[in-house]
């Protein structure tokens, strides 16, 4: 029987490289989106044509009133597509970027940060609890930054060093049912993300390559197969960690 992923913020950039990195590696998807609509169909099709089963459910990760009737929807349609109730993979992926200084910062840019990065990483994740098979995984999105401070993105770190603290407490307590739960910390990587500056801005791209041991901004097929591969048996015993891929970033 093949596995089933549910990630989070799937149409596009991270989300979408992981999609189809866990179905090359013959796993099944849900993914979500919040307005891409169009996106997410063309995610589904590439995914069926590697052969794998895929399906996209809107959501918006920063709404926790709409996490019960999401959680409903996921059953049907776990039904209705594999006969089963639950699934296996949980990728908290969905979140968006907000640069601001700290003395700049809004407190609706602020709330909006926490509301997409923590707390619907917290109550998303308690919503699919029943859902996830026993012996799952869930991999929560972090960043580089929580580590090494870039100027604009206090709100940003900040609330991801949440979900890492919040990751090792999932980790202690879903632990008695085999289910394994670690960090994925990316660095730059050239993305839409934060208006697609570190992509498309040559001089934002040049101060990232300089901090990285490569020499380079990352790419998202950098982290998806590193992601798909964390979902693997063969990393079982991978727990609470808080794993950085950039590249040597900042050494």
């Amino acid at each position: 029987m093949s596995k089933i992923t549910l990630i989070t913020g799937g149409s596009r950039g991270l989300g979408r490289n992981t999609a189809l990195a866990v179905a090359r590696r013959g796993g099944d998807v849900v993914l979500t989106y919040r307005s891409g609509a169009a996106e997410a169909a063309a995610v589904v099709a590439e995914i069926a044509g590697l052969g794998r089963h895929a399906v996209a459910l809107p959501l918006d990760t920063g709404a926790v009133a709409g996490f019960a009737s999401f959680a409903e929807r996921l059953g049907q349609a776990l039904g209705d597509h594999w006969g089963r109730e639950d699934f296996d993979h949980l990728v908290n992926n969905a979140g968006h970027g907000d640069q601001a200084m700290i003395s700049e910062t809004t407190e609706a840019q602020f709330d909006r940060l926490v509301d997409v990065h923590f707390k619907g990483v917290f109550f998303l994740t308690q919503a699919l609890l029943p859902r996830i098979a026993a012996g799952g995984r869930i991999v929560n999105l972090s960043s580089g930054l929580t580590r090494r401070p870039f100027p604009g993105y206090a709100a940003y770190a900040a609330v991801k060093g949440a979900v890492e603290v919040l990751t090792l407490c999932m980790a202690k307590e879903l632990g008695a049912r085999g289910i394994a739960v670690n960090t994925v910390a990316p660095g730059a990587i050239e993305t839409d993300f934060g208006g697609g500056a570190v992509r498309d801005n040559p001089e934002i791209n040049k101060v990232f390559a300089g901090m990285t041991a490569l020499g380079r901004a990352g790419v998202p097929d950098d982290i998806g197969p590193m992601i798909a591969g964390l979902l693997g048996e063969e990393n079982r015993w991978v727990n609470a960690q808080r794993i950085e891929v950039s590249g040597g970033q900042g050494i």
